[in-house]
């Protein structure tokens, strides 16, 4: 809005500093941030007393996890909140781009607000059904990756340390990007079992991202690299720093011990809007890296699942992975916190590929 505002108008020359996507993607970040912070106390009020008993606590996980016991949940709202505040403040909402990003995560916040009122409701952890679940969450990816198709035409899967051809998908593309978008948002999901444990993942993802967006939308930075050039994708830039400046406010009052948890509502939408930047910015690969804690912690899932229905034996004490961990003793803040540095250095690595082609 006040991008569009500035061109227009033009008021006192605003439109030569708002135009530059740095300046932006800045003033998105301190936007989101200060939104987060100024309606964060009333908002947690508002849901502790609208919910009453909070987040259903699993009996079978951590003993020391029921001591939570009361903590609403929902706190995903806030984040959806400022960030998209943010953005439609900020961005060039002419851009294809924002839209199909937005429609994910407002699509997959509503899918998770459901599954997060279903468990309150029901006072039981389990919210909607898996199958429910999954089929609106591919035609929402679906429909966005179509949308992102449609606007730039690529249908290839770039491969990083590897400066070849890429491997032309045709068709199938559009099922493969759904599935990236899905996966991830439920990688994210299931991540979110500790106090700021999916948070600040979600925040250092979105940081390589900011990078890896903008120089996917610079034509002569994406030729010196040998990286695939979208043009537009820079916009996203405004995005990332959105979803930092709304997880930053967050973070402050989900840090041990939460005031508020995430949910559903936010760590499936985070999830998902982090999925669709990589599709769009055609980093599905490298997002495998930068947001490698979310795939372990899901394949953690996977693997347990798997041996447990063949064998009725486990490979982890406890899945997901994080929760392993707690049942080794680690206590809960160096779980969170060692998972953040690893974090950290993935989102490193996935950097360093940009220029290993």
């Amino acid at each position: 809005m006040l991008y569009w505002l500035a061109q227009t108008l033009d008021f006192a020359g605003a439109f030569n500093l708002i135009r530059y996507l740095s300046f932006r993607a800045g003033a998105a970040i301190a936007t989101a941030l200060i939104i987060g912070l100024v309606i964060g106390p009333k908002f947690i009020g508002w849901l502790r007393v609208r919910q009453g008993k909070g987040q259903p606590i699993r009996s079978d996980g951590p003993q020391s996890h029921l001591a939570k016991r009361g903590t609403p949940t929902m706190g995903g709202l806030m984040i959806l909140t400022s960030m998209v505040i943010s953005v439609l403040l900020w961005m060039d909402l002419s851009s294809t781009y924002v839209w199909a990003c937005l429609f994910v995560t407002l699509g997959f916040g509503a899918i998770g607000f459901l599954d997060d009122y279903d468990k309150v409701t029901k006072a039981s952890h389990k919210g909607l059904s898996a199958k429910m679940r999954l089929a609106f969450e591919f035609l929402i990816a679906g429909f966005a990756a179509w949308m992102i198709v449609n606007q730039h035409g690529n249908t290839a899967l770039y491969v990083p340390f590897y400066n070849g051809p890429a491997i032309e998908l045709g068709p199938f593309y559009f099922l493969f990007a759904a599935f990236v978008i899905v996966a991830f948002g439920n990688a994210v999901n299931l991540t979110d079992g500790l106090d700021g444990l999916a948070t600040m993942p979600v925040i250092i993802a979105c940081m390589a991202f900011m990078a890896i967006v903008y120089l996917v939308g610079r034509a002569d930075f994406a030729t010196y690299l040998g990286i695939p050039h979208v043009p537009g994708a820079g916009n996203l830039t405004i995005l990332c720093g959105a979803i930092i400046g709304a997880g930053l406010a967050f973070l402050w009052f989900n840090a041990p011990p939460a005031a508020v948890f995430m949910g559903d509502t936010g760590s499936l939408a985070l999830g998902g809007t982090i999925g669709v930047i990589a599709v769009t910015a055609h980093h599905e690969i490298v997002l495998g890296v930068v947001g490698g804690l979310f795939v372990v912690e899901a394949l953690s899932v996977i693997i347990q699942v798997f041996f447990y229905k063949r064998t009725g034996k486990r490979v982890f004490k406890m899945a997901p992975i994080h929760h392993h961990f707690e049942q080794l003793g680690w206590a809960e803040p160096t779980v969170v916190i060692r998972f953040w540095i690893i974090s950290f250095v993935l989102a490193l690595a996935g950097l360093a590929t940009l220029k290993l082609r």
